[in-house]
C-alpha cells in the first residue's frame, strides 16, 4: 500500500490585476489557513517521505508557512508540471517517482487535485469523503488517500480510498467561505 497526501495551496491574493497567475501571493486569510493546516498535517501523523510541489508563489508560500507550523524545514521537489496540471498529468508524475517512497505529499492546484481524487477514488460509496470533494476542494484543504498498489508505477484509476479530508473551516469556521 502507498499513501498519497494532497494539499491545495492556501487562499491567494487577487488585488494586483497585472500580476501573472503564477506570481500571486497568499492573502491574509491564506496565511492563516496555511499555518493552521500545517499544524494539522503535522498532527495527522504520516511521515511524508517525499514532497512534490508546484513552484507557483502561492504554493511556495503555503509550504513555507506550513513548515513553520510543523516546526522543521521541509525538503521539496519543485516540479513546474504540477502548476495547473490535469489529474492525468499528476498521475503520470506520480508514476515516474524513483525510489518508490511509501508516502508522497503533493502540493498543488485545482482542478487538477480534485480530478486526481475523482480518477483514483471510485464513485461506488466506498469513500464517503469523495462526495465532499465533489462539492468543492477549497483552498488549503488536505486529503489523504490509501492506494492499493505496491509501486507508484502501478498507479491506476480506481485504486484508492479517500481516508482523510480536512478543510481550514473544519478547524476554524472563520476560515470558511464568506457568505453574503
Amino acid at each position: 500500500m502507498k499513501i498519497l497526501g494532497l494539499f491545495r495551496h492556501a487562499k491567494s491574493d487577487w488585488q494586483d490585476p497585472r500580476a501573472r497567475d503564477f506570481d500571486r501571493p497568499l492573502n491574509e486569510r491564506g496565511r492563516c489557513g496555511a499555518a493552521l493546516m500545517g499544524g494539522h498535517v503535522r498532527d495527522h501523523g504520516v511521515k511524508w517521505e517525499r514532497m512534490i510541489a508546484s513552484p507557483a508563489i502561492r504554493c511556495a508560500e503555503t509550504i513555507e508557512i506550513a513548515a513553520e507550523a510543523i516546526g522543521r524545514p521541509v525538503a521539496v521537489n519543485w516540479d513546474r508540471r504540477v502548476y495547473l496540471a490535469s489529474g492525468v498529468t499528476l498521475a503520470d508524475l506520480l508514476r515516474e517517482q524513483a525510489g518508490d517512497p511509501a508516502s508522497i505529499l503533493m502540493v498543488g492546484h485545482n482542478p487538477g487535485l480534485e480530478d486526481l481524487i475523482f480518477d483514483l477514488v471510485p464513485d461506488d460509496g466506498s469513500s464517503p469523503l469523495r462526495d465532499v470533494v465533489e462539492e468543492k476542494l477549497p483552498t488549503a484543504s488536505f486529503a489523504v488517500l490509501e492506494l492499493d498498489i505496491g509501486k507508484w508505477a502501478d498507479l491506476k484509476d480506481g485504486c484508492a480510498r479517500l481516508v482523510h479530508l480536512t478543510r481550514p473551516r473544519d478547524l476554524d469556521p472563520a476560515l470558511g467561505p464568506v457568505l453574503s
